[in-house]
């Protein structure tokens, strides 16, 4: 099995009950690139030394917000997208802000109430993932979201071709 991308999807409860996907970050990460969302972006967080906690301020389920991001490091996913953008909650966990594990990972996107609702690897940078559901109706540039992962796992692979 070669993949040519990984995505890490939602999924009830925690990281650590998430099957293999913490050990696919860690293991497929550095050579494939990986996009979380929601479950997937805490185990991100999670497999580089983050805290994943209850959201502070409440369950997230079926409620919108407004999302910015860094126009530079978010530049792969967010390309094309208003900043900020509406997207789609459905959460009650999220990485903690003050454990981030900075040294690993960079956030490139937050809540207006600063929660993290994505973020990449440093040094990988096709390891990202979003906290927030870009396949909702709610999230209506969602689907730009998307392509842009496509279109990155494209570029990866041209970047890549031979060494991998």
């Amino acid at each position: 099995m070669k993949p040519r991308g990984i995505l890490i999807s939602p999924g009830p409860g925690e990281p650590q009950d998430s099957g293999i996907s913490l050990q696919t970050v860690l293991e497929l990460g550095p050579t494939i690139p990986i996009f979380g969302v929601c479950m997937g972006l805490q185990c991100i967080g999670e497999a580089f030394g983050g805290k994943i906690i209850r959201v502070p301020s409440g369950v997230m389920h079926g409620k919108s917000s407004p999302v910015h991001y860094d126009e530079v490091l978010g530049k792969a996913i967010f390309e094309g997208l208003s900043n900020p953008f509406t997207a789609a909650r459905y959460h009650s966990l999220v990485i903690e802000k003050e454990s981030f594990p900075h040294d690993e990972l960079e956030i490139t996107a937050w809540t207006e109430d600063g929660l993290i609702m994505a973020a990449r690897h440093k040094k990988y940078k096709h390891i990202q993932g979003v906290q927030f559901h870009p396949e909702s109706i709610i999230t209506p540039e969602g689907k730009r979201i998307i392509l842009n992962f496509a279109r990155y796992v494209e570029e990866f692979e041209k970047q890549t071709s031979g060494t991998r």
